[in-house]
C-alpha cells in the first residue's frame, strides 16, 4: 500500500493564499505592521532583510529566504545598507516602489498570508514554530522559491486568470513549506515528524485510507513489520501520542471537515468513521474539539 501523507492531509485542508503585497526599495528602511493572519509569509526575492517579532529571536532573511510566521501580534522588516535616514514603508497593499533616488532596487521582499479552515488550523498548530526560516540555499527548497516567485508574478503583472492563479500557487507554496519542514533533521514530535518516518509511514496509510476501520495494535503493528512494543514506542516517540490516539485525532479532523463543509447527518458520519453509535461519536468529538458536533456545525468555520 502507497500513500501520500502530506497530500492526504491537504486534502481535507482548505487553503486561500493571499500575496498582500511587495516592495522594491533601495535605501535603508523598516516596515512595521500588526498581525491577524493566521499564517504569514514573507519572502526575500533581492537583498538582505532583518524580521523581528514577538515570542521569537530575529531572523536575517538572505535572497530566496522564506518566514513562516505563525501566530504572532506583530512583525518588524529592516533592510538597506548605509548611513541615511531610515524610509518608513507602510505594509503593501498590491506592488509598491521606494526607489529613492530613482535606481535598481536593493531589496525585493514580498508579503502574503494563508488563510486555513478550523481543520487546517488544528493541523498546523503543532508543526509550525512562532517564526521559521526557511533558508533558499538548502537544495530542497527549489520548489518553494519557484512558487513564491510565481507568486510575485502574478501579483506584480495582474494578467486575467492571475486570482485563480495565486489561489494555486499558494496552495503549492504551503505543500513546499510542509516539505522543507519534513525534511527537517530534528523535527518536534506530531504527524510531520511521523511521516517522515519509513517504517510508520504503512500504519499512517492504513489509517488514512480506513479511518472506520477498527484498527487493533497488532495490525498497525503488522503493516509496518513490526512487533507491537516496538511499533508502539516509535510511533509515540514520533508523533508524540498513541497510535489509537492519533486515529483518534484523524477521525475528528475528518469529522470537522465534513461538517463544516459537506451535507452529512452527524448518524452518517459516526458511522463512517466506525463509531457504533452517533452519542459515542459526539462524545469523542466533544473530548477532541471541545463541542458537540451539531454546535459545531452550527457556529461554521471558514469556508472558501
Amino acid at each position: 500500500m502507497t500513500s501520500d501523507h502530506l497530500a492526504d492531509v491537504l486534502d481535507v485542508v482548505r487553503v486561500r493564499a493571499t500575496l498582500s503585497g511587495a516592495i522594491a526599495v533601495n535605501s535603508r528602511w523598516a516596515s512595521r505592521a500588526s498581525l491577524c493572519d493566521q499564517l504569514k509569509i514573507i519572502g526575500v526575492l533581492r537583498g538582505h532583510v532583518t524580521i523581528r517579532t514577538n515570542g521569537a529571536p530575529p531572523a536575517a532573511l538572505e535572497a530566496d529566504d522564506v518566514a513562516v510566521l505563525h501566530a504572532r501580534s506583530w512583525l518588524e522588516l529592516h533592510g538597506g545598507t548605509g548611513t541615511g535616514p531610515v524610509l518608513e514603508v507602510a505594509a503593501p497593499r498590491g506592488y509598491v516602489r521606494h526607489l529613492e533616488p530613482a535606481g535598481f532596487p536593493s531589496d525585493v521582499v514580498v508579503g502574503g498570508h494563508i488563510d486555513l479552515d478550523d481543520t487546517g488550523r488544528a493541523l498546523l498548530t503543532e508543526v509550525l514554530p512562532s517564526l521559521g526560516h526557511l533558508r533558499g540555499s538548502l537544495p530542497q527548497t527549489g520548489s518553494m522559491r519557484r512558487s513564491l516567485r510565481l507568486l510575485f508574478e502574478e501579483s506584480a503583472e495582474e494578467r486575467a486568470g492571475s486570482s485563480f492563479a495565486r489561489r494555486q500557487y499558494g496552495r503549492l507554496l504551503l505543500l513546499e513549506i510542509l516539505r522543507t519542514y519534513a525534511s527537517a533533521p530534528e523535527l518536534p514530535p506530531g504527524w510531520l515528524r511521523a511521516q517522515a518516518d519509513d517504517r510508520l509511514r504503512p500504519a499512517l496509510a492504513a489509517m488514512h485510507a480506513d479511518p472506520g476501520k477498527p484498527w487493533r495494535l497488532h495490525d498497525l503493528a503488522g503493516t509496518a513489520r513490526m512487533s507491537r512494543t516496538a511499533f508502539a514506542v516509535r510511533f509515540r516517540a514520533a508523533a508524540g501520542v498513541p497510535p489509537h490516539a492519533y486515529l483518534t485525532r484523524w477521525r475528528m479532523l475528518l469529522a470537522r471537515r465534513a461538517l463544516a463543509h459537506d451535507d452529512v447527518t452527524v448518524a452518517a458520519l459516526a458511522t463512517q468513521l466506525g463509531y457504533g453509535s452517533e452519542s459515542s461519536f459526539s462524545h469523542a468529538f466533544k473530548r477532541e474539539v471541545g463541542e458537540s458536533p451539531l454546535r459545531y456545525r452550527t457556529r461554521g468555520e471558514y469556508r472558501d
